[in-house]
């Protein structure tokens, strides 16, 4: 057995004051004073000690985002001297997909590597759209585990980036026909990566660099943004490449464990990946193709190639690139994979998929549609305490001071306290289901529930349309 995965927490505060969801007012000139058990010493998540601000300043609301909305403090006051208020800020924050929610959750996990807890509860409607509109499946558990996921009990999240293993053949003289590569697995189902649209510069490298190190995962980066001082984590770095900057970057393909190539044309990708392996034969190979219509075409024709892994990435909701109606990620790698599937194909590549990756279960969610992993980009900005307000496009300056120089150590851990929070819950997910391994997890469709189905299998007998 292998050792068993784990990433370490470190409790990192935020460099500047996170926009926070709820204010409680106190009218204090309506308060005893003289309560033994005031309700702010009985707060279960001690926001009112930890903010000194708030019980002396009466000014203006000090909006608090680690608040968890439980409002026991209102309900359990003798006197009822609280009032809770939303921020405004809130409001505004984020866009339809990338709601305020979600990312003031993001921040508190980057924040304490936790997994977070809503002292309300679920207040958001039954389903939505894209991975909204899937529960995982729980009804069959196939026992308790003995002493629960985060002690004895082992659930591996592995996955590989190089070729699959066909068997093995021999010639005559009983020699290999072919020697296998190494295997180079992860040990976690998520590589890191930056969007496009976002800050991008050595700081915010540098630090995704360390991060990548930590959760002994890979971070996807620009050969030309691949300096010196990143050569230190070169074990952790897979660089990325157009096919014609290939052969002006032999040394660094050498020293690194697996590339990414761009792909333009089928034709070019077998060329380009022949030409790495008549001098590098032991790299892993990935493709990088955009994930549209004609996404499981390319899967089609590069899976019996000699390539080892394909990275499909989606725009940052989640939608299929170059699309009027464009479908969305679970429904496009759903069908990447039952076309392999129909073809016999599957085993021969691994598939990895980027965009609109925004919570913990998304990764669960993917795997179980058919990824073998994902890659985040956004939530490592929104680690970094980034708002998602998108003024650095507008050249209006980074109100968290992305722009500028900061401590990528403090960076790198809250990008990994962030992910290992997410790996926690998918360990949660794999043990209520009663999964070993995140290998069995991958296509296993029948562990979803998907709202459009339910729905057509209840309602179209009662509602379908009577033949003239």
């Amino acid at each position: 057995m292998t050792e068993k995965y784990h990433v370490p927490v470190k409790i990192t505060p935020p460099r500047f004051k996170p926009i926070g969801k709820y204010s409680i007012i106190e009218f204090r000139e309506d308060c005893a004073g003289s309560c033994k058990q005031c309700v702010k010493k009985k707060c279960v998540y001690n926001n009112f000690s930890a903010n000194r601000e708030h019980i002396s300043a009466m000014k203006e609301p000090e909006y608090l985002y680690t608040c968890s909305g439980c409002f026991r403090c209102v309900q359990e006051c003798t006197k009822g001297i609280f009032s809770r208020v939303i921020n405004p800020e809130y409001k505004a924050l984020g866009d339809d997909y990338w709601r305020a929610d979600i990312i003031i959750r993001l921040w508190y996990q980057a924040h304490t590597g936790n997994i977070p807890v809503s002292g309300s509860g679920y207040g958001g409607p039954f389903t939505g759209e894209g991975f909204d509109s899937v529960w995982t499946d729980m009804s069959e558990i196939v026992r308790p585990t003995r002493d629960g996921i985060h002690g004895r009990e082992y659930i591996n999240t592995c996955f590989e980036l190089s070729e699959r293993f066909k068997g093995l053949g021999f010639k005559d003289d009983m020699t290999l026909v072919k020697k296998p590569r190494k295997i180079l697995e992860v040990p976690i189902p998520l590589l890191l990566t930056l969007p496009k649209n976002l800050i991008i510069n050595k700081h915010i490298i540098l630090a995704v660099a360390k991060a990548a190190f930590l959760l002994k995962t890979f971070f996807l980066i620009n050969c030309k943004d691949y300096t010196p001082n990143l050569f230190e984590y070169k074990d952790n770095l897979i660089p990325c490449f157009k096919t014609e900057e290939l052969s002006a970057y032999k040394n660094l393909i050498l020293a690194s464990k697996a590339i990414l190539i761009e792909y333009s044309n089928t034709e070019d990708i077998i060329n380009a990946v022949a030409g790495v392996r008549s001098f590098a034969s032991d790299k892993a190979v990935i493709i990088k193709a955009p994930l549209n219509k004609n996404a499981d075409k390319i899967a089609s024709e590069l899976a019996d190639k000699d390539v080892d892994t394909i990275y499909f990435y989606a725009d940052d909701q989640g939608k299929e690139l170059n699309g009027k109606n464009s479908i969305f990620l679970k429904d496009s790698i759903n069908r990447i994979h039952n076309r392999l599937v129909s073809e016999l194909t599957r085993q021969n590549i691994n598939l990895i998929f980027s965009g609109g990756i925004a919570m913990a279960e998304h990764v669960a969610k993917a795997i179980i549609f058919g990824a073998d992993a994902v890659a985040a980009d956004i939530p490592i900005m929104l680690a970094m305490e980034c708002r998602l307000c998108k003024e650095c496009a507008k050249e209006g300056g980074c109100p968290v001071k992305l722009d500028e120089e900061f401590d990528a150590d403090n960076g790198a851990s809250r990008i990994a306290n962030l992910f290992a929070s997410w790996h926690g819950q998918l360990l949660e997910v794999m043990g209520a289901m009663g999964i070993r391994e995140a290998r069995r997890l991958r296509g296993e469709i029948g562990r979803s529930i998907r709202f459009e189905k339910l729905e057509k299998d209840i309602f179209e007998p009662i509602f379908k349309r009577r033949s003239v």
